[in-house]
């Protein structure tokens, strides 16, 4: 689904401008190495937070598969002892509409992790 483009009032269609979140890296293994290390520092602060906005906040790219990818990175994340849930939250991500997402708090060894 595309979002509609609002023409401007002399009737030219604007270019639309691809911010880096918009953009898609190719293949997985190089999105992971891209995102890792933003989501291991953002669990070693401690604080609790949810993936958009970590995503936002560091203009990450979105994965191959942003459906599937984002929910993977964050299993992997917990498997590996970096990340625990903390909870629910509404998403501030523009096209959920307050949807509720599983927030996230990091763990010891995520503060070992970035030391």
């Amino acid at each position: 689904m595309t979002t509609p483009v609002q023409p401007a009032l002399d009737g030219s269609i604007p270019e639309q401008r691809k911010t880096q979140t918009q953009q898609r890296t190719e293949d997985y293994e190089t999105w992971l190495e891209i995102v890792w290390p933003r989501f291991i520092a953002a669990a070693a602060t401690g604080r609790t937070f949810t993936c958009y906005e970590i995503a936002d906040l560091h203009n990450l790219p979105a994965p191959p598969n942003p459906q599937a990818h984002w929910g993977r990175l964050m299993t992997l994340l917990k498997d590996e002892g970096y990340v625990r849930t903390a909870g629910w939250a509404c998403t501030n991500r523009p096209t959920a509409h307050h949807s509720g997402v599983r927030t996230w708090k990091g763990t010891a060894a995520a503060r070992r992790a970035a030391a």
